[in-house]
């Protein structure tokens, strides 16, 4: 083989890693793109472990949108409004770096609060059924002994939400969501850093939302075995929440 073939082969490799790079980048950046869940904070709906595909059309595009977060709009294109109960994947105000993902509770104008432990959205409390689920959830290196919730949202949308028995956010201040923003939780209320820590996360500009969490396509309990174990796989992987669609 001369010395021009094997140029030639050479050159047209790396076309095609380029090429199939471009198409990963445009994939990830328009269309769907995979996040891992390391924190607590969205138990009992998500665990520690699992694997999402978070929609990037959902709610349009804007520079969060892209890998690294190039400066190239403080606009977003082709804005879809989110809905009440969304799983919103999101760049945390605080650094515009970290991703987050919470589910929204308040739209721009809405006046959220705790009182007595319930959640009132624009003077109304939110509908919530306890249910028999007794487990323990994760906080951290703890568990908590909680009591969960079917709440139901104003439009309707009904998820699990989970309660300290101690009841350690039992009252907060109203917080009143700005023009342009979202008020977002976790569903492990007493163990969630989210829109009720103003200092912290605060209100979620428009700008910063990422995409919307649509389903599990992997999880593996990190508690019994890694991935780097794969002969422990059998006894870490969830089976049971493989391809589970998220609301």
């Amino acid at each position: 083989m001369t010395r021009k073939k094997i140029k030639n082969i050479i050159l047209e490799n790396i076309k095609t890693l380029i090429g199939a790079l471009l198409i990963a980048i445009l994939i990830r950046s328009l269309l769907i793109q995979p996040f891992y869940i390391p924190s607590s904070s969205m138990e009992p709906t998500l665990l520690v472990g699992d694997r999402i595909f978070v929609s990037k059309y959902s709610y349009g595009y804007s520079k969060h949108s892209f890998p690294f977060s190039p400066n190239i709009s403080n606009n977003r294109f082709l804005f879809k409004k989110p809905e009440q109960g969304d799983l919103i994947v999101f760049k945390t105000p605080a650094d515009n770096r970290t991703d987050y993902i919470k589910r929204l509770i308040g739209k721009p104008g809405d006046e959220i609060q705790f009182i007595n432990g319930d959640l009132f959205i624009n003077g109304s409390k939110i509908v919530r059924e306890e249910t028999k689920i007794s487990e323990p959830i994760r906080c951290g290196n703890f568990l908590l002994e909680t009591n969960t919730f079917v709440e139901t949202l104003p439009n309707g949308v009904k998820y699990l939400a989970a309660y300290n028995k101690q009841g350690t956010l039992k009252n907060t201040k109203k917080y009143i969501v700005p023009k342009n923003h979202l008020f977002l939780m976790g569903d492990n209320r007493d163990c969630s850093k989210d829109s009720r820590f103003l200092d912290d996360v605060g209100f979620v500009n428009n700008l910063n939302l990422v995409g919307k969490a649509k389903i599990i396509f992997f999880s593996n309990d990190t508690k019994k075995g890694s991935l780097l174990k794969f002969w422990n796989l059998q006894n870490s992987f969830r089976f049971e929440r493989t391809f589970k669609i998220l609301q």
